[in-house]
């Protein structure tokens, strides 16, 4: 059975979970309406993706 030598420090251990945690969303400027939105989606402002409609804009409330 597989039974580890020595105990592992706090430390140690931590480092090799140190590229585990979540990294925020890059956002950019729609080039059609300027809002914000995340790169290689769908603007949900105005329904643009790549200099074309793709879904109908949703209304102004």
């Amino acid at each position: 059975m597989a039974v580890p030598k020595s105990k592992i420090s706090r430390s140690r251990r931590n480092q090799r979970r140190a590229h585990d945690s979540l990294k925020p969303a890059t956002h950019e400027e729609c080039p059609n309406c300027g809002e914000l939105k995340r790169r290689h989606h769908v603007c949900a402002d105005c329904g643009h993706y790549d200099s074309r409609e793709v879904i109908e804009a949703r209304e102004a409330v």
